[in-house]
C-alpha cells in the first residue's frame, strides 16, 4: 500500500493536532511553524564566559515551548521533521557570521545523560541532528554529524539553579571522544541542542571541542531550535532579538514545509 495512503488512514484513525496550539490537521500548524523560522542570536540573561556564538530558530515561549516538549518528553517523534528543519535554519544562520563560505561543517549533538536516554527511550537531539543534516545537505551545505562529545559522571538536576551554579554543575561533564576521524581539517564545528536557557551546557560543550577545532581553525559555534527569551526590565523598551540570515537559508525547506 502506498505510503501516502497509509498516512491518510492513520490521520483518520488518529487525527493529528498541532503540538504547539492544538489545532487539528498538522503535527505543527503553519502559524506555529512560522515562530521557528526567525533565526536570531541567542542572548542568555548573563552571558557565561566562553559562551559560543549561538543562533536559535525561535523563542522558547508561547506555542514553541509545548511543541518542543511534546517532541522531547511526550514521544511525538513525528516532530523531528519540522524541528530538525528549524535547527537547520539556525545552523545556516550561525554559519553566516563566518567571514568566508565554510568548508566541511560538522554538527556535534549535545549528548543526553544515561538517565534521560532510559526515560525517553531515544536520543532526541541526535534525531534533530539527523534531520538538520539532511536539510543542509539538500541545500548544498557540506554538513555531517560528528559525535565528538561524551558524558562522564552525573550532573545534578539543574532545576532552580542560578546560571553560575548551572555552569559549575556541568564542569567536567563532557569529554572529547578519542576518535576524531569524523573531523576533516578546517571543519566548522557547530554544537547543536534543542533549547538554550542559561547557556551553561553550550559553553561547557564548546570549551571541550576547542582542541578538535584546532588553533588555526574556525571558532566553535552553536545552534539550537529555541532559546529562552531575555526578560525585559520593567519600563524598558523591548528591542527584540537580533535577526540573522544565512547564505543558504533561502534554499532550506523550513519547519512549515510538509507538516
Amino acid at each position: 500500500m502506498d505510503g501516502g495512503v497509509l498516512a491518510a488512514l492513520a490521520d483518520l484513525l488518529l487525527p493529528r493536532e498541532c503540538a504547539g496550539c492544538g489545532v487539528p490537521g498538522a503535527v505543527l500548524c503553519r502559524r506555529c511553524a512560522a515562530l521557528l523560522a526567525v533565526p536570531h542570536l541567542a542572548q542568555p540573561r548573563r552571558f557565561p564566559a566562553g559562551f559560543p556564538p549561538t543562533v536559535a530558530a525561535g523563542a522558547y515561549a508561547g506555542p514553541v515551548r509545548p511543541a518542543v516538549n511534546a517532541f522531547k518528553e511526550r514521544g511525538r517523534a513525528e516532530l523531528a521533521r519540522p524541528l530538525g528543519a528549524a535547527l537547520a535554519l539556525a545552523v545556516a544562520g550561525v554559519l553566516a557570521g563566518l567571514p568566508a563560505r565554510p568548508g566541511p561543517v560538522r554538527l556535534v549533538p549535545v549528548p543526553s545523560s544515561r538517565a534521560a536516554l532510559r526515560a525517553r527511550g531515544r536520543d532526541h537531539v541526535r534525531e534533530l541532528t539527523g534531520r538538520a543534516v539532511a536539510e543542509l545537505r539538500a541545500a548544498g551545505v557540506p554538513a555531517a554529524e560528528a559525535r565528538l562529545l561524551r558524558r562522564r559522571g552525573r550532573a545534578a538536576d539543574s532545576a532552580g539553579l542560578s546560571a553560575a551554579q548551572r555552569r559549575a554543575n556541568l564542569t567536567g561533564t563532557f569529554v572529547l571522544h578519542p576518535d576524531r576521524r569524523d573531523v576533516p581539517a578546517g571543519a566548522v564545528l557547530v554544537v547543536v541542542d534543542d533549547v538554550v536557557t542559561s547557556g551553561a551546557t553550550l559553553t561547557e560543550a564548546a570549551a571541550v571541542l576547542v582542541p578538535a577545532a584546532g588553533r588555526e581553525g574556525p571558532p566553535v559555534l552553536a545552534a539550537v531550535v529555541a532559546a529562552t527569551p531575555r526578560r525585559t526590565a520593567p519600563g524598558a523598551v523591548p528591542g527584540g532579538p537580533a535577526r540573522v540570515r544565512g547564505r543558504s537559508q533561502g534554499r532550506l525547506s523550513g519547519p512549515g514545509n510538509g507538516v
